[in-house]
């Protein structure tokens, strides 16, 4: 057990709705407040309220790219809490838990554990639903949490719903504090004190509100979206601000409708978004083919979680690849990013629209289960650092064709009731006017001429990154959330003496196919870890490109630690 690492682990589980999501968020703003680097991670049931809940906090002096191997300290508030998580208690890790409870732990041997009668406090201050309060008090002090910090977020969270709500949620905390004073800390964990410059100009944002902020920044004007987990909490953040910028949003009746709705306000001239999960966008197939057929630019965020069907709703998943690509009959263009990061979110989600505008197609953003609810510290946007394209607007000069033939691929679009400007925007098939034309010879200059445009794209995008330098025994790469444990893993790697890089595609289609080959002509090896069962990113490099990776494939609703890939590369490597 590695007691001198500069992070600290907390895992909070416990019966939904005993506000153990809560708790995590309150000692991850509290940490982010006084400069902390944090990541966190959260699961709760499908259910609308019971079952398991947990939240985990990773805080750090130094920067932090996922949410951990496993906790170092636990803290449960009952037995099905404890018994999710026992067999991960090791020799010098921490428990925290309620007694008297619902259940009696077997404290396994090297385990330091703590009693917070956490349950019977509450009670006695006539305040049930503090528990979670008395919990984080007792743990503020155990495990060095910023006290002040901490008090500044609870007054923040509850001052709308008075003094009296404020001072009893204090109290309660207060009182956790004073139960925790009163036992032997016998662990050495503790939560690193920052340098007195480390407190930043920080925001604490989930992927899903961070997509919100993006798509903001790049100007949205219309949403439409049917709620769907893990997806409806950027519906909720653009619900929240849209409005206030003139836009407009609407809950639509279903997926079909929302995407219809989105393409009609981009007809119209509106920069246009939804947003939905795997059931969804498989609904909204036929109407992206619209989009690309009458080459309408439109952006659908597709938050992953497990399936197939209804699958695991609030688990993670990378499995919506294949569809993502081809999801839609005949031959369907579209333009597929994934992000790896809440900082991620916000720029890759302004460059979504950006190549929407530009190449008049559909962008799938893809984002996942894990990184939707996880929370991280991020620098404070600045909208006037990015930059923002808008679409290629008809000078009104000449005769206008909407469907010109250009030597990019890209005609000039107008707005509805533009002079001079009246056309025909239709699923058909359609010549340069966008009249409907069925002659087999338009069809195949019209595809190639969709298809064409997307030949640039990687031109508008950076270059993936490559992680490492010069030849690599094993060369690793990984695409959406998972790119963050590579990167720790790697360094973990690296410090043992192996040689080891890693690659990073944010564009995996089209697929920046030479990129990809000059990562892989300095690697004797490739691995490509994915959370998904049939290796749907290593079934496309090995069909574009001559490399073949070895897929390592997990799909138990979680995703991939650090030491995960360590101990693979490992294998490897002997």
């Amino acid at each position: 057990m590695d007691l001198n690492k500069n992070d600290l682990i907390i895992r909070v589980g416990g019966e939904g709705g005993e506000g153990v999501i809560s708790v995590g968020d309150f000692i991850t703003q509290a940490c982010a407040r006084v400069g902390l680097d944090v990541y966190t991670f959260k699961t709760f049931p499908a259910e609308i309220k019971g079952g398991y809940a947990m939240y985990q906090v990773r805080a750090s002096t130094e920067p932090v790219y996922n949410h951990g191997d496993t906790f170092d300290v636990l803290c449960a508030f009952n037995g099905e809490a404890y018994e999710m998580n026992k067999a991960r208690l090791k020799p010098g890790h921490a428990l925290v838990y309620d007694c008297p409870g619902d259940f009696e732990p077997d404290i396994p041997e090297g385990v330091h554990a703590y009693p917070i009668p956490m349950t019977q406090t509450a009670k006695e201050l006539n305040n049930v639903r503090a528990k979670n309060m008395v919990a984080m008090g007792a743990l503020s002090v155990l495990f060095n949490i910023p006290e002040a910090s901490l008090r500044e977020v609870i007054e923040t969270k509850f001052t709308r719903r008075g003094d009296a709500v404020v001072q009893g949620n204090l109290k309660a905390f207060e009182r956790g504090q004073e139960l925790a004073r009163a036992l032997k800390k016998t662990d050495s964990w503790a939560i690193g004190t920052p340098k007195a410059d480390a407190k930043r100009d920080v925001i604490v944002m989930s992927g899903n509100n961070a997509i919100g902020l993006g798509a903001l920044i790049a100007g949205l004007e219309f949403f439409s979206a049917y709620p769907i987990t893990p997806a409806t909490e950027v519906a909720i953040y653009v619900a929240k601000h849209l409005p206030k910028r003139g836009g407009t949003l609407i809950q639509a009746e279903d997926e079909i409708a929302s995407i219809s709705q989105v393409l009609g306000a981009a007809y119209a001239g509106k920069k246009s978004m939804t947003s939905t999960s795997g059931p969804g966008l498989s609904l909204m197939s036929e109407m992206l083919g619209m989009s690309f057929m009458s080459e309408t630019p439109c952006v659908v965020v597709d938050v992953q979680r497990g399936g197939p069907s209804t699958g695991l709703p609030t688990k993670h998943e990378q499995s919506d690849l294949f569809l993502a690509i081809h999801g839609g009959h005949g031959d369907c263009g579209r333009i597929v990013l994934s992000v790896e990061n809440v900082h991620d979110c916000i720029g890759l989600t302004v460059t979504a629209f950006n190549l929407a505008e530009k190449y008049q197609c559909p962008v799938i953003l893809l984002s996942d289960g894990s990184l939707a609810f996880s929370t991280q510290s991020v620098p404070y946007p600045n909208p006037d650092d990015y930059k923002i394209v808008n679409r290629e607007r008809w000078d009104g000069k000449g005769e206008f064709k909407r469907y010109a033939l250009t030597a990019s691929g890209i005609s000039p679009m107008v707005d509805p009731g533009t002079p001079g400007g009246m056309h025909i925007a239709t699923g058909l098939e359609h010549n340069e006017s966008g009249m409907p034309s069925y002659a087999g010879e338009n069809h195949e200059i019209m595809q190639a001429k969709r298809f064409n445009k997307l030949k640039t794209v990687a031109n508008d995008m950076p270059l993936a990154e490559v992680d490492g330098q010069g030849a690599a025994d094993i060369g690793v790469i990984a695409w959406g959330s998972t790119i963050g444990v590579v990167r720790e893993a790697l360094q973990r790697l690296r410090a043992e003496g192996c040689k080891v890089k890693g690659f990073y595609p944010k564009l995996l289609h089209p697929l920046p196919v030479q990129q990809f080959e000059d990562f892989g002509a300095g690697c004797k090896r490739i691995l490509l870890p994915e959370v998904n069962y049939l290796g749907q990113l290593a079934h496309f490099v090995r069909a574009e490109t001559s490399l073949r990776p070895e897929s390592y494939t997990i799909c138990g609703g979680l995703p991939f630690t650090p030491e995960m890939i360590v101990k693979r590369v490992k294998e490897m490597l002997a």
